[in-house]
């Protein structure tokens, strides 16, 4: 059931731009202004994080836009903070809105004695008094399962088909999608459904974390253009490697749609040297300057997506119909339609 009031955002420093961009789309949504709540979010000398809120948030719908990206602690210890704060100053409900979901990836134990991280975040998340999760392409879908609360886990995949579509438009009988490895081809076969491709995997036997040491494309990629489909793009090495054996089994070109560009360490250099024709990801995590200058790095919004859905959750509506491209094809009118 809708409520009276407003929904009503806040930030923390994890993603400012993107936030804004939310809060932009959302105005254009409700015909009024919505902006970021009045808030400082700051460090004292010490590191401690201080959140002091300028604005009255009794009774009101709260939604908290912040990615766990890195630096992954102080952006998880900011979510917290600010949820703690709009609960202790009588929030009716608060969402996290987490682009992002750090520490995703410890979701089970690979060997004895290691911790499960992110059901450890999960349990925290819900105990800082947040309400309701609003994420994109959890890096296991049964992430959802750790938490007690509802998690609405939304797909970058309906976006990067409107992009596919628009940019290879009138040569999609040539491309061809790719799994960079057997654990992602649930996700690129779903991409490929979308677009009428077929799907191909590259799969890679790992020696220890951030090396490869073989890879072997299972399907003919001769003559076609290859667009290889991932959640996450940390150091890019394994994503780099995987461009160059397409390329040496006859691909035309290969392209990269990543929903996540983590992009630590040399992963920048790596895809400027790339035989990779380009490397599109989205806006979920803030892009360093050497992201937004990288000449063959494009970056997608997602702002249009996860305005809908705070409207569609702030009003009882259904956010699994943006996952549907009828749906989001008109919430993208005027990006895809030139």
């Amino acid at each position: 059931m809708a409520t009276m009031t407003e929904p009503k955002l806040i930030a923390g420093n994890a993603n400012q731009t993107l936030a804004k961009a939310v809060a932009r789309r959302m105005s254009m949504h409700r015909g009024m202004n919505v902006g970021l709540v009045d808030a400082r979010v700051e460090r004292f000398n010490d590191q401690e994080i201080f959140v002091e809120v300028y604005e009255n948030v009794r009774g009101e719908d709260m939604f908290i836009i912040q990615p766990t990206s890195n630096p992954a602690n102080d952006n998880l210890m900011e979510l917290l903070i600010i949820a703690d704060a709009l609960r202790r100053s009588s929030a009716s409900r608060i969402t996290a809105v987490i682009p992002y979901f750090g520490y995703a990836r410890q979701d089970r134990r690979t060997k004895a004695r290691t911790p499960i991280t992110a059901k450890l975040v999960a349990n925290m998340i819900a105990e800082a008094g947040i309400e309701r999760v609003l994420t994109m392409d959890l890096h296991a879908a049964q992430i959802q399962g750790f938490f007690d609360i509802p998690v609405d886990n939304l797909y970058a995949s309906p976006i990067f088909a409107l992009d596919i579509k628009h940019h290879f438009k009138g040569g999609l009988q040539d491309v061809m999608v790719v799994s960079p490895d057997v654990g992602g081809v649930a996700r690129a076969r779903e991409l490929a459904k979308r677009i009428n491709a077929p799907l191909s995997i590259v799969d890679k036997r790992r020696e220890k974390p951030g090396e490869v040491a073989e890879m072997t494309v299972i399907g003919n990629v001769a003559g076609k253009k290859c667009i290889i489909v991932d959640d996450i793009c940390d150091t890019a090495g394994t994503l780099c490697k995987a461009a160059e054996v397409l390329m040496e089994h006859g691909a035309t070109e290969v392209h990269s749609y990543i929903t996540h560009g983590v992009l630590s360490g040399p992963a920048v250099e790596r895809i400027t040297n790339s035989v990779m024709k380009s490397l599109v990801i989205t806006d979920s995590i803030e892009a360093s300057e050497d992201v937004k200058n990288c000449p063959n790095i494009r970056i997608v919004p997602t702002a249009p997506m996860f305005a809908q859905a705070i409207l569609n959750i702030w009003n009882g509506t259904s956010v699994s119909s943006l996952f549907e491209h009828e749906t989001l094809a008109p919430i993208y009118e005027g990006l895809y339609t030139a």
